[in-house]
């Protein structure tokens, strides 16, 4: 079972140079000059190309809230990697639901890491 998750990107070029040669991550797929995919641990994330904004990206911002969720093993190496590679990067922050951090793709978008539970 996979989920896809779409966001939307005024700008596909500079999306896809974040999440691949910022974020570190593969072109999974492109269509024409208006989508694209994200391979992203085995699961796609879907880049679109739209004229405005993402009217979410406000939203998210002002409530804490995010647009995409990763879970990762090692959660201080990847802040470590982020952080010395060009993204806007958060410190990490304890929660009562474990350890995370904060990074802002070009569209404002809102990519929360946090460590994977080992239980």
């Amino acid at each position: 079972m996979s989920y896809i998750t779409q966001l939307r990107t005024t700008d596909l070029e500079q999306a896809l140079n974040f999440y691949t040669n910022t974020l570190g991550y593969k072109t999974a797929f492109r269509y024409e000059d208006f989508y694209a995919g994200i391979d992203i641990d085995d699961q796609v994330l879907h880049l679109k190309l739209v004229d405005e904004t993402d009217p979410s990206i406000e939203f998210v911002a002002q409530g804490d809230h995010f647009h995409l969720y990763i879970e990762v093993a090692d959660l201080a190496a990847r802040h470590e990697d982020l952080d010395g590679g060009g993204a806007h990067v958060s410190v990490i922050k304890a929660q009562p639901w474990g350890r995370e951090f904060v990074v802002i793709d070009p569209d404002g978008h809102r990519i929360y890491y946090a460590e994977k539970d080992s239980g």
